[in-house]
């Protein structure tokens, strides 16, 4: 009984400082879109500008994950996580003292590679760690991700409307790297190395099914990336306050939050997994359709729908990756690899929906276009069938 709680005693401090950390992951994008009002009445910036500032993170998020592996097995893990935490808190509260839209973007970029680095690392160690439950400790972690997307796009207009100062609301984030850095610091002993596998740095650009998890994955964060950029704007322009904009972008993102946790907690009573991908599919689709077709009544359905599909997509297709592997240092390899390529495709998303809304003056053709790319992708489902896996990855 006292080694059962010597043992689970360290695993909860570990798991509850992954979720701090973890917390850290969105909010440097998240404050963006609900404040975007306040930025572009401060500094000249297109929408298809401002779409930057939630693109180039994500795709030096893609980029970074290609070595984040390598890092990690340099500096070791714990390390390599303290390291980031201190890039994605300097990004972060530098944003104080920027006053050009170019200084914006330069702090994105920096906050996004600090956040692969850590999302690199992450699926690996928690596959290590947690092996018995794996999907539902998957689950809290990229719920933990969610969760600070929401917190950060609900009070980041309330800090604006109380300060005055957009920097403020996007800066005081930074708050949370301090609150982790402490909690991260302290689990030095508890964290485990990962093992090795006789392939030291495998590579996956020549596995199909590798590039089929990874498109799919990309295609998925895509409406992620799009709903954290312009779900805020799009309403603002429909009359919302941006206070209310960002507490509608904050209720998406909790919605998100209880899907994240409870998907993967229901997915993982099988391991075939594609009936849980098509219903969070098709939830998607519903919520892009009831944004064009009648975005006011009922105004708060369309974004839990939203939110409810996002939510549970993200973990599970990383969950998906993660099935392919047993050994939890080629799993953690895939799954960087993955989201590497991922997070190139989704960075992409808000600036051709920033375009088609200069060009269009409207966001409802970026919402049609990510309905289609949702049907696509129930598609590409089909293709998970768990019977297989074994032939992809040999």
């Amino acid at each position: 009984m006292e080694n059962a709680r010597a043992t689970t005693r360290p695993a909860f401090w570990l798991m509850l400082s992954v979720i701090l950390v973890a917390l850290n992951l969105r909010p440097s994008m998240a404050a963006v879109g609900p404040l975007l009002s306040g930025i572009r009445g401060d500094i000249a910036l297109s929408f298809s500008g401002a779409a930057l500032l939630t693109m180039l993170p994500v795709m030096a998020m893609g980029l970074a994950m290609f070595f984040g592996m390598r890092i990690g097995q340099y500096l070791g893990e714990h390390r390599s996580v303290v390291v980031s935490l201190l890039v994605i808190g300097v990004a972060t509260v530098a944003r104080l003292f920027l006053d050009s839209a170019t200084g914006l973007i330069v702090s994105a970029v920096f906050a996004g590679i600090g956040i692969a680095l850590i999302q690199a690392l992450m699926p690996a160690l928690i596959k290590s760690r947690f092996a018995d439950n794996v999907s539902l400790f998957m689950g809290l972690y990229v719920t933990s991700i969610m969760g600070g997307a929401a917190v950060a796009a609900s009070f980041a207009p309330l800090v604006m409307n109380r300060t005055g100062s957009w920097r403020l609301g996007l800066a005081i984030w930074a708050a949370l790297a301090v609150l982790a850095l402490l909690f991260w610091s302290a689990q030095r002993a508890a964290l485990p190395r990962l093992p090795g596998s006789a392939t030291r740095h495998e590579s996956f650009a020549g596995n199909r099914r590798a590039w089929l998890l990874a498109i799919f994955f990309g295609l998925g964060t895509a409406s992620y990336t799009c709903v954290l950029a312009w779900l805020a704007p799009y309403y603002v322009e429909l009359g919302w306050s941006e206070q209310d904009a960002g507490l509608l972008l904050g209720l998406l993102t909790a919605m998100e939050v209880v899907s994240g946790l409870a998907t993967p907690a229901i997915a993982n009573r099988s391991r075939d997994r594609r009936l849980v991908l098509v219903a969070l599919l098709l939830l998607i689709v519903v919520g892009f359709c009831g944004l064009i077709l009648s975005p006011r009544q009922p105004s708060l359905l369309w974004p839990c729908l939203l939110g409810l599909g996002i939510g549970g997509l993200f973990p599970m297709s990383l969950i998906v990756a993660l099935d392919h592997l047993d050994n939890p240092r080629r799993a953690g390899g895939l799954t960087a690899f993955v989201q590497g390529i991922g997070y190139l495709i989704a960075g992409m998303s808000p600036l051709l929906a920033g375009m088609i809304r200069d060009r269009l003056g409207s966001f409802e053709g970026a919402w049609w276009a990510l309905t289609a790319v949702m049907l696509l992708m129930i598609l590409m489902v089909l293709r998970f069938d768990p019977r297989h896996y074994h032939r992809h990855f040999p």
